[in-house]
């Protein structure tokens, strides 16, 4: 940690006593904006895979999934206690029935002592919030909603076509709290239509919200509209940006907000423009150099928030 920044690694030993592994759940759902609900396409940036780009099929059982996932990470890493972690697409969006089911297999799988469920702020309702917060008290397992926020200003979010608005997310996100569930946002820090102040506007948002943040930086991933976006001349931010955007970020930022990740990553063989064709670490490097260059921290300026 180099007191940089709040690594999610330490949030969780500091919850559970020992280090927590996640293991990847698919299960067939969509997003309203895929399937025509409110658009078609999804996100400009989101592939045919979601985010999801080394899972299992989503055919197979979750038990057999987990089971599966859980045998190479007990064998690599020793671990006891693992996250469910439902990744791709919006895993509220599917008939309600099933998606108990599924949060039912997890919970009660052995090991597990969290499920992080990824999913879209429209896409919430007080059933699945109701259900979800029965299930932690019946079961005693932990469990993480992780929304999308991706941008604090809404004339990006329609570029992105997102289909949901800043508002959208502070609603939910608030109920999500008041259900007594802990709260992930998803942020792109270095978004072309967007300027430093809707960067610092986002940090004040997630203060406001999260437990846990996931930063990301635009990638071009095949087959996506942004792809053609592109291809017809949209410049990118540069990694520079992106770093000075991220700090930015960071230092507005709550510092006992956890960390998940720092930057995007995605497989080069799905992607056109990734991380400046560089590796997603030696991004990562060049952050964490630039900050000890800079002296400056996590939370450096959140007191004057």
């Amino acid at each position: 940690m180099e007191d940089l920044y709040y690594p999610y690694s330490a949030y969780l030993k500091q919850k559970y006593g020992q280090k927590v592994y996640k293991l990847p759940v698919n299960i067939p759902c969509s997003c309203p904006n895929r399937d025509g609900t409110k658009g078609v396409g999804g996100c400009i940036f989101c592939g045919e895979k979601g985010s999801g780009h080394e899972l299992l099929s989503s055919f197979l059982p979750v038990t057999t999934q987990l089971r599966e996932n859980r045998a190479l990470i007990e064998k690599k890493y020793k671990a006891k206690k693992f996250i469910a972690y439902f990744q791709s697409f919006s895993n509220t969006y599917l008939d309600f029935d099933d998606f108990k089911r599924y949060m039912n297999e997890a919970a009660n799988f052995p090991g597990i002592v969290e499920l992080a469920v990824s999913t879209r702020p429209d896409c919430v309702g007080k059933n699945h919030l109701d259900f979800l917060r029965d299930l932690k008290e019946k079961t005693g397992t932990e469990v993480s909603v992780e929304l999308g926020l991706q941008s604090s200003n809404n004339k990006t979010l329609e570029i992105l076509n997102r289909g949901h608005t800043v508002e959208d997310f502070i609603d939910t996100a608030e109920r999500i709290k008041t259900n007594g569930l802990s709260l992930t946002t998803h942020l792109i820090s270095d978004l072309p239509w967007d300027t430093k102040d809707d960067v610092l506007k986002a940090a004040r948002l997630i203060n406001l919200t999260s437990d846990t943040l996931k930063i990301h930086s635009l990638y071009v991933e095949k087959g996506t509209v942004l792809e053609s976006m592109y291809k017809d001349g949209l410049r990118l931010l540069s990694e520079d940006d992106f770093i000075e955007r991220t700090i930015l970020l960071l230092e507005n930022l709550n510092p006992e907000i956890a960390i998940q990740r720092l930057i995007g990553r995605v497989p080069e063989s799905d992607s056109v423009v990734a991380n400046w064709h560089r590796s997603w670490w030696k991004v990562k490097d060049h952050l964490l150099s630039r900050m000890r260059q800079q002296e400056t921290f996590q939370g450096k300026y959140y007191e004057s928030n």
